[in-house]
């Protein structure tokens, strides 16, 4: 799925610099971080649907349930081989399954990945790619020092993900997915 188009849960300013200095402690720690990712688009986020193309459809509807607020957890690992990623935990909320839930009401039917539809979703802020094997009990300790066990935040906006334009656009203000 390289050319997707994702909508993704983005957090207020306090709550983005929060796990922005978690990104930062990977850096100082000579670890790989979503840091390293100095793309203009690069900022934490909670994926709510990833898919190759999204039908036209009303948004709008979320912003009523907006802002909602999360707790970040313990740390998840993803992938094989020898690198993981690292990310942290959304603790499940009614709210934010519902949220989620709703999103994909709202999209209307697609081909989603499996991984972000309601009932399979592991929601996560991404930390860190690429993690050697090696280096994982180190970065998870880093972690742990710069953020503790668990984080409030708040989300307060939902952005569109064009991969292949590279692009972003706020679904909610224009109210539609088209023309995003």
């Amino acid at each position: 799925m390289a050319d997707v188009v994702s909508l993704e849960l983005v957090f207020d300013g306090a709550s983005e610099a929060a796990v922005r200095r978690e990104w930062e402690a990977l850096v100082a720690a000579d670890l790989p971080s979503q840091a390293r990712h100095t793309g203009e688009s690069n900022r934490p986020h909670v994926t709510l649907l990833v898919r190759p193309e999204l039908p036209r459809g009303d948004l709008g509807a979320l912003a009523a349930d907006l802002p909602l607020r999360l707790t970040l957890g313990a740390p998840l690992l993803f992938g094989v081989g020898r690198s993981r990623v690292i990310a942290r935990s959304v603790i499940a909320s009614p709210e934010l399954l519902a949220f989620h839930t709703r999103a994909h009401e709202l999209a209307g039917a697609g081909d989603d990945a499996p991984h972000t539809l309601p009932g399979a979703w592991t929601a996560h802020v991404t930390l860190a790619r690429r993690v050697p094997l090696d280096r994982v009990g180190e970065a998870l300790g880093v972690i742990a020092d710069a953020g503790g066990s668990e984080l409030a935040v708040t989300a307060t906006g939902v952005r569109r993900w064009d991969a292949a334009t590279r692009t972003v656009s706020d679904p909610l203000r224009r109210g539609t997915l088209e023309g995003c």
